[in-house]
């Protein structure tokens, strides 16, 4: 009986579809070819195309993916990859069961940065708020320039903003949220300069002094682009020695402001970072910041990574001097797990510096003479037009954890890689220095078992990078670890 009515019900759903679609051919108006009768998209099919979709994520995403049991990664060559995918875009759309297996294979054969044992990047983990506020924004899809288009997402990045500019230690400031922490560096960059010379604006590169900078030897190479990407030319980045802990020494970098100053070359620029890429170390702000009052120079803080450490009563004085700062790039999609991207350029003292720098006024977007108070309208103090809402996926987090929840995510964070060096060290076979690095990176994802990024350093041999992030992270996975490299390494 269930089956008949079953039939049924399907007969009289394509009864009214034909009845449908003869409704429209009867209204239709024909303008250059095209059809102008009822909507193009078959909203029925798409909606039911997303609800089976959501299953798949948070079945093979959500859940199976964060298992420990399960793979890191279904490795595959790109040769092979390509043909397992069936990459080619056709004339003629494909059917709904084709397409979720589409969705299927991208999830089976894509890394799971969501799995413990993921810690090859600066980013690792899934947070469930944060994973909710990107399905907000990304169903919602919104543009955060203008108050009147997007008003809840300008009000929350006005109140995380306020917020990280509390924790670096400065009583007013300004910021914004935009795509990763290269170019978070690339606007203090250009922010120092305008600062230095506000005419650049307008009148472009002609007749400048030569500009020089200066960063450690240790910081991210985004400061070679940045400078090359404006002009400064990478020839003008004065790379300063560190420490063999690969903190920048103040000693070394006077010396090299007074070299500068001796060439003739305008010196404006200081980037310390907290947090380098490859050794985690933390340059020493406030005797920069000393450095830096001296002889005028605008001082920018890189903490993409270690920026948030702030959030951690223990720990934030690895940024001590941190206040002193003129900008700070702190990236919360690292270690406080906002989801990729969210990174913010936050600004000492509110005197409108990003809008005087950056401002085209636009005519047709940043009117005046709204009906609102047109100070909400932050689009003119970005690079970009269309701009995502990555603060809300911070926000939601916060709301959800507090201020303490992210603490505690930091410390257990360092907790467990203080675990693992102590362990390290008790070891017999492992060194911080191993020349097979190479070998048991590729064995290890072939097997799928974790990932974990190596590189060289300095003239020393490759060596294995273990970065922390994921409150997934258990202590096991800290001794599976060292366990794993020494199972895939026992023959070499």
């Amino acid at each position: 009986m269930s089956g008949g009515s079953a039939h049924c019900e399907g007969d009289m759903e394509v009864d009214i579809n034909k009845q449908e679609m003869l409704q429209r051919k009867k209204n239709a108006v024909l303008v250059d070819g095209v059809f102008l009768n009822g909507p193009i998209a078959d909203a029925r099919a798409g909606e039911k195309f997303v609800e089976d979709a959501c299953k798949i994520i948070m079945e093979e995403v959500i859940q199976k993916a964060a298992d420990v049991t399960e793979k890191v990664c279904e490795w595959q060559p790109p040769e092979k990859l390509k043909k397992l995918l069936d990459l080619e875009m056709r004339d003629t759309g494909e059917p709904h069961q084709q397409l979720l297996q589409l969705c299927q294979d991208v999830i089976r054969y894509s890394v799971k940065t969501n799995h413990p044992r993921f810690f090859n990047q600066l980013y690792a983990g899934i947070d469930y708020y944060s994973l909710v506020a990107r399905f907000i924004t990304e169903a919602l899809n919104p543009s955060v320039y203008t108050y009147e288009v997007s008003p809840v997402f300008l009000l929350v990045e006005e109140a995380v903003l306020k917020k990280m500019i509390e924790f670096i230690g400065w009583n007013e400031g300004d910021g914004i949220f935009n795509p990763g922490g290269s170019v978070s560096n690339m606007y203090a960059m250009n922010l120092a300069r305008y600062k230095y010379c506000p005419e650049i604006k307008e009148k472009g590169l002609s007749g400048l002094p030569r500009l020089v900078l200066f960063t450690s030897e240790e910081c991210h190479y985004s400061m070679k682009k940045a400078a090359s990407f404006l002009g400064i030319g990478t020839q003008n980045v004065y790379f300063i020695k560190t420490d063999e802990r690969g903190k920048m020494i103040p000693e070394e970098l006077e010396k090299q402001v007074q070299r500068a100053r001796k060439e003739g070359a305008a010196p404006f620029l200081v980037s310390a970072t907290a947090g380098t890429t490859v050794l985690g170390a933390f340059d020493p702000l406030d005797k920069i910041a000393d450095i830096c009052e001296k002889y005028g120079l605008w001082l920018h803080v890189d903490a993409s990574w270690g920026g948030s450490a702030l959030m951690s009563r223990k720990h934030r004085k690895l940024l001590h001097g941190i206040h002193r700062a003129d900008s700070v790039a702190w990236n919360p999609h690292k270690m406080l797990m906002a989801g990729i991207q969210c990174c913010a350029l936050l600004a000492k003292n509110n005197l409108d510096l990003l809008k005087k720098c950056y401002s085209a006024n636009a005519s047709y977007l940043f009117q005046q003479d709204k009906f609102y108070d047109v100070s909400y309208d932050t689009g003119d103090k970005s690079i970009q037009c269309s701009r995502r809402p990555d603060a809300f996926k911070f926000w939601m987090t916060w709301k959800a954890l507090g201020t303490t929840g992210l603490e505690e995510r930091v410390n257990r964070a360092l907790a467990l890689a203080r675990y693992l060096v102590d362990e390290i060290k008790k070891r017999e076979g492992f060194r911080l220095l191993l020349e097979v690095a190479p070998v048991i990176k590729e064995r290890m994802m072939k097997k799928g078992s974790m990932m974990l990024g190596y590189q060289p350093h300095l003239g020393k041999v490759n060596f294995f990078r273990q970065v922390v992030i994921s409150p997934q992270v258990r202590r096991e996975d800290m001794d599976f670890l060292l366990d794993e490299i020494d199972l895939l390494g026992r023959d070499l």
